[in-house]
């Protein structure tokens, strides 16, 4: 599969002033439900309404969607709204029932992305089909495997193809529900820059109040719509409740998000700087939270020195970190004396901690 400016015409047809947003709740659960949520978004930035119809859940017992009842829920929400409907599919039943029904748009969720046989199988079952298909990316970061779902459905000849970034999952424990790793999805849109990209603030943060900063990111580095998903009352959703947001909440985000002129003389030059600076921000937060982690070792290693009463500075550890990282500098292209500036200056915080563990 290769890069080519074709990748874009199903999103350029749309002729959208503003990023492209799919908006609605995470599963349908009642008519009156799907009908209520569709009717608040009819007249905004939403393009497309989506509604999980299947839920692939974690573990059994849970809530797993109405199944195809939810089909004839989003054909009167496109009668009685004109929006377009989208909706994710798991196998070959559930594109054949998609497509019946016709749905607009169809994704692949991260469960079924880490599968090439589920996606050779959906792959196969929309061969030739002139409808939006999106991938989500897979659960783990693995971007070939992403990229490998992609080509697979390219492969079968669907022409209107996107991915979806919805984050990763990491055994450690931070503040989204799925961790951005924002540099896969750059390396993504730099092999193929005319893939139309989505983010998915919802899945990564887990959190509502979290969604505007993720989408702001996602636009500041040129991603090209946002997956929101939307709830009249959030609380009370019958999946992934915190990570939902109401209609009205939906539309303040859209306003306040800062999204590039079109009409800027200088626009490519403002669009490389500002993606280059929205990159050099995810690292920055990414440095913080590792040094967050750093001290959190220098935490445990200062209980065990209080323990057995061992002195905070040993200079022969400490020489050996800085004479390795000096070499490791080098190799990255950075100064030894910026190194040895740097991780003075991390020792230093590390024997504060220490000092403040062992004093207390």
């Amino acid at each position: 599969m290769e890069n080519k400016k074709e990748l874009r015409t199903w999103l350029d047809d749309l002729k959208l002033d503003h990023p492209l947003v799919i908006g609605g709740p995470c599963s349908a659960e009642t008519e009156e439900q799907v009908l209520g949520i569709a009717h608040e978004l009819k007249d905004t930035d939403v393009s497309y309404f989506r509604a999980g119809i299947w839920k692939p859940r974690t573990r059994p017992g849970m809530f797993e969607g109405v199944g195809a009842l939810g089909l004839k829920w989003l054909q009167k929400v496109k009668e009685e709204t004109g929006l377009k409907t989208a909706t994710e599919v798991a196998n070959r039943a559930h594109v054949e029932l998609a497509l019946e029904h016709d749905i607009d748009l169809l994704w692949i969720g991260a469960r079924s992305t880490v599968s090439p046989f589920i996606v050779q199988e959906i792959a196969d079952a929309l061969k030739g089909t002139d409808k939006i298909v999106l991938v989500k990316n897979p659960v783990n970061p693995d971007l070939p495997l992403w990229l490998g779902a992609i080509e697979r459905l390219a492969s079968a000849d669907i022409k209107k193809l996107g991915a979806i970034h919805r984050g990763f999952s990491t055994y450690e424990k931070t503040k989204y529900r799925n961790n951005p790793e924002w540099q896969l999805a750059i390396e993504l849109q730099t092999k193929f820059p005319d893939l139309p990209l989505i983010n998915d603030p919802s899945h990564i943060t887990g959190k509502r109040d979290m969604i505007f900063d993720v989408s702001q990111t996602a636009l500041d580095l040129n991603f090209d719509g946002l997956m929101i998903e939307t709830h009249t009352s959030p609380d009370a959703a019958w999946s992934d409740a915190a990570q939902q947001v109401t209609p009205e909440t939906l539309i303040q985000i859209m306003r306040d998000l800062r999204i590039r002129k079109e009409s800027d003389p200088e626009k490519e030059f403002n669009t490389e700087l500002s993606n280059l600076r929205a990159q050099i921000d995810v690292v920055d937060n990414q440095l913080i939270e590792m040094l967050g982690k750093r001290m959190k070792f220098s935490d445990g290693i200062g209980a065990l020195k209080k323990q057995k009463n061992v002195a905070v500075l040993q200079s022969k550890r400490w020489n050996e970190i800085l004479g390795n990282m000096v070499l490791e500098g080098e190799q990255n292209g950075l100064s030894e004396e910026f190194i040895l500036k740097m991780f003075k200056a991390i020792h230093q915080e590390s024997i504060n901690h220490q000092e403040k563990i062992i004093n207390s």
